[in-house]
């Protein structure tokens, strides 16, 4: 019987050693140091994304999707003002966004539009671009435009894909006029 009771505290306290150790998680650490402002750059960066985003709403009055000019936008801002990480690499913008499409306009095709196959083509988006090394969360809305808006498969290739194609063609262009900065960090 004392064993019993024993081996039962045991288990209640690996337990509550998980949750603890669970909410810790949580707390965070602390702040990285913030760089000091640096005004060339800020001014590329916004020449850049005026320039691409001027260049997906002159696509949009051509397709008439307005719901992925935003997804586009989420890439301008990791393309242009944060253009060293890897989910703004040409690979994971192009992509990503091109599997996050295929993936909408399958769920699409196959399954319709309901609350639930939007959920499904956000997570087959994710799946995918995860298992193809193309993660970009913007992607992520661009399977959800893919159902909602009920896309064929052309829209993976246009205008996705040339859509993408271009907010990347304008990040070569203009992120490599600043001596401090150097796009694509690689390509594929």
């Amino acid at each position: 019987m004392e064993k019993a009771k024993s081996i039962e505290s045991s288990g209640d306290s690996s337990l509550s050693q998980a949750f603890v150790s669970y909410v810790r998680k949580m707390r965070g650490g602390n702040c990285p140091v913030l760089q000091p402002v640096n005004t060339a750059s800020h001014f590329f960066t916004a020449i850049g994304s005026f320039l691409g985003i001027g260049f997906i709403s002159m696509l949009n009055t051509f397709y008439h999707i307005p719901l992925l000019v935003p997804s586009l936008g989420a890439s301008a801002v990791l393309l242009f003002a944060v253009c060293h990480v890897p989910m703004a690499q040409p690979r994971n913008v192009i992509g990503g966004h091109m599997v996050s499409a295929a993936a909408g306009v399958l769920v699409y095709q196959l399954l319709g539009n309901q609350w639930w196959t939007i959920a499904l083509a956000v997570t087959l988006a994710i799946f995918f671009m995860n298992l193809t090394h193309t993660l970009h969360p913007p992607g992520g809305a661009t399977a959800f435009v893919a159902v909602y808006t009920g896309q064929g498969f052309s829209y993976i290739f246009s205008p996705v894909g040339l859509g993408s194609f271009l907010l990347v063609l304008a990040a070569v262009l203009i992120n490599n006029c600043s001596s401090k900065r150097k796009y694509p960090e690689y390509w594929f």
